[in-house]
């Protein structure tokens, strides 16, 4: 299996099969960022093919020496929203939260039976919805922290920002977060 700055060498010499590769293998992430940042499949969906647009397009400019692919990518697709943002659109936080289904992927959980699987669905559903009530800075450190998994090294490449600042919002958000779930009833474990 070949490692993302590889399959960026086959793409930038015209492998199509690797760029495939890419796509499907960061995908998913993106997605699942895009949309705690939006809360609207649509315009998720938008971004995550805008995002991969705009990678296609720069793949030269990506640097292994300087980091990840997966740290430059969210650097990039932190980039489109940002644009996206300024752009001014209205109406993030409506549609999709109202939606029966989640648009986010599941992770994998053992099969207790579907009262389980219901509560983890309404849960997931909760903390998106508390989750869009950050200030964005916050949100920002939060998901790419504790829902990406990134390092704080890498937040901080993604960021622009010293690695204090990278762990006073990542604490600061969890503690706002903490406040809004307890808002809506639920208790941060």
């Amino acid at each position: 299996m070949e490692s993302d700055a590889q399959l960026v060498e086959l793409c930038l010499r015209g492998d199509q099969t690797a760029w495939e590769e890419l796509v499907q293998r960061h995908a998913s992430r993106l997605y699942q960022l895009f949309y705690r940042f939006t809360g609207n499949r649509q315009e998720t969906e938008d971004l995550t093919q805008d995002v991969f647009l705009r990678i296609y397009q720069t793949l030269r400019s990506y640097r292994p020496a300087e980091g990840s692919f997966k740290t430059w990518l969210t650097s990039v697709g932190r980039n489109l929203l940002i644009d996206h943002y300024r752009r001014g659109r209205h109406d993030r936080q409506t549609s999709s939260l109202d939606d029966e289904e989640s648009p986010v992927p599941e992770r994998a959980s053992p099969r207790p039976g579907p009262e389980f699987a219901a509560r983890n669905e309404e849960l997931g559903r909760q903390i998106d919805r508390a989750l869009l009530e950050l200030r964005p800075e916050l949100r920002e450190a939060v998901i790419l922290r504790d829902l990406q998994e990134l390092e704080y090294r890498e937040i901080q490449q993604i960021l622009g920002v010293p690695e204090g600042t990278v762990k006073s919002r990542i604490n600061r958000g969890r503690i706002e977060l903490a406040r809004v779930l307890e808002r809506m009833g639920l208790r941060a474990e």
